[in-house]
């Protein structure tokens, strides 16, 4: 494509760059080439857009690059994804079940799915349109999944559960396991809690790869549109995550949390049981939740402060030493 096709596509503005320019791809700013359109979002990168070989840079109106070649564009970054799908073909599946397959004969397949070898598909399961199940995806019995889905291999969808539309499962997903639910039982231990639940994706969810999202004892564990769920996650029994919501990698929900819309959960926060987490609220990496947060708060740190707290503490923190010091010396008294 010609570099003012692009712009054109992308809403972006051309500076200091040829529109004649022939573009073949795509690359990140180290290693993009003269025929590649590349981006900067994070300002930590700025500096390499005096190197960058690319015959483009995707930026900020802001952003500041005397005589460099730049594709301006509010939201850089976005617009590097829908520049990456003008050249990036991703697989075709066409539709057909393969002879491996296992498909009860109650279960309701809808047209034009492509059902890949190994796959289990349970009774009175309902699949809508244009699926796609992976080798060895398993459906249990009962399940209920809206149209174009997308199962990769090994991704498991347990007992009547329900999917919305355009719910995508990485590898190794699981949907509906049980919830970790025991009781005490005098000398004899635990006593396993029936998990009579279900779990329910809303549309547009993504669930990424060895990630699960329990089943509840009672009732249900809810994922609201457009959510997307990172790898690792473990979403416990009775949560409910709202909408526009991110679960980063390795985050922990205890059971029967509340995480409202568009709430950000950075990589490694825990967050434990029966807690509410408001509306556009964020909890930066490694942060561990004990109680509520407001509505749009940041917070970091463990147990969680607000974030601007939490650096004020840290910049001391790590002062402790030089003030240790000081301290044992006034104790001394004058020498």
């Amino acid at each position: 494509m010609k570099l003012f096709e692009i712009a054109q596509i992308l809403g972006a503005t051309l500076h200091d760059a040829s529109p004649e320019t022939e573009i073949t791809g795509v690359a990140g700013i180290e290693d993009a080439g003269p025929q590649q359109v590349t981006f900067i979002s994070n300002p930590k990168y700025a500096s390499l857009a005096k190197t960058t070989r690319a015959a483009a840079i995707l930026v900020a109106p802001e952003f500041l690059a005397e005589g460099r070649p730049l594709l301006r564009h509010a939201n850089p970054y976005l617009a590097f994804a829908r520049t990456l799908e003008l050249f990036y073909q991703p697989p075709k599946y066409e539709p057909g079940i393969h002879p491996t397959a296992v498909i009860d004969p109650s279960a309701k397949i809808g047209s034009r799915a492509h059902i890949a070898p190994y796959v289990v598909i349970g009774d009175g399961v309902v699949l809508g349109d244009d699926a796609v199940l992976l080798a060895h995806v398993v459906i249990y019995r009962g399940a209920r999944i809206g149209h174009r889905f997308f199962a990769h291999s090994h991704a498991q969808v347990r007992e009547f559960c329900e999917l919305g539309d355009d719910v995508i499962l990485q590898n190794g997903a699981v949907i509906g396991a049980d919830g970790f639910g025991f009781a005490r039982d005098g000398a004899r231990g635990w006593h396993k809690i029936v998990q009579s639940g279900i779990t329910r994706l809303a549309d547009r969810v993504e669930v990424q790869a060895n990630s699960s999202v329990d089943r509840a004892s009672i009732g249900v564990t809810a994922v609201g549109a457009d959510t997307k769920i990172d790898n690792l996650v473990q979403v416990g029994h009775g949560c409910t995550i709202g909408e526009h919501t991110m679960l980063c990698s390795q985050v922990g929900v205890g059971g029967s949390t509340h995480v409202g819309n568009n709430v950000i959960l950075a990589g490694q926060v825990g967050v434990a049981g029966h807690l509410t987490i408001g509306d556009g609220a964020v909890a930066t990496a490694q942060t561990g939740i004990p109680g509520d947060v407001a509505p749009g708060t940041t917070v970091s740190g463990s147990p969680a402060i607000e974030n601007r707290q939490w650096l004020r503490a840290v910049a001391v923190f790590n002062k402790l030493p030089e003030l240790a010091k000081a301290i044992r010396k006034l104790n001394r008294g004058p020498e």
